[in-house]
């Protein structure tokens, strides 16, 4: 498979698809993106889960006062959702590409948590 190619499955299903190309594919260009994936779509999911968390939270506990502020958390999420959405769409065209784009935060968490490719 092209480097190309195994480079945009790193992200096509998100983190899941990053841990295996992590696990199965060394060259330096694939693994690049295995590691942005995993922690940039991990990231998400846990951040997901947070919020659906609070947002639960915030309309069980504080009554109808409550559900006014999660419907804000969850709107505020959805805006982030869609901005990631987006983001998803440009790494997987950039990986394509050949072009190793990094995202600012994520990519430097990756490589000190996976090590440089």
């Amino acid at each position: 498979m092209a480097e190309n190619v195994a480079g945009f499955l790193c992200y096509l299903v998100g983190w899941v698809t990053g841990l295996v190309f992590f696990l199965i594919d060394k060259r330096p260009f694939v693994r690049f993106h295995a590691k942005q994936s995993i922690v940039l779509f991990g990231g998400v999911a846990i951040l997901w889960m947070v919020v659906w968390v609070l947002g639960l939270m915030f309309g069980f506990m504080l009554g109808s006062g409550g559900i006014f502020i999660a419907g804000l958390v969850w709107f505020a999420s959805l805006v982030v959702y869609l901005g990631v959405f987006i983001l998803w769409i440009v790494l997987m065209i950039k990986a394509y590409q050949g072009q190793r784009f990094r995202v600012p935060v994520v990519a430097g968490i990756a490589e000190q948590i996976f090590g440089k490719s």
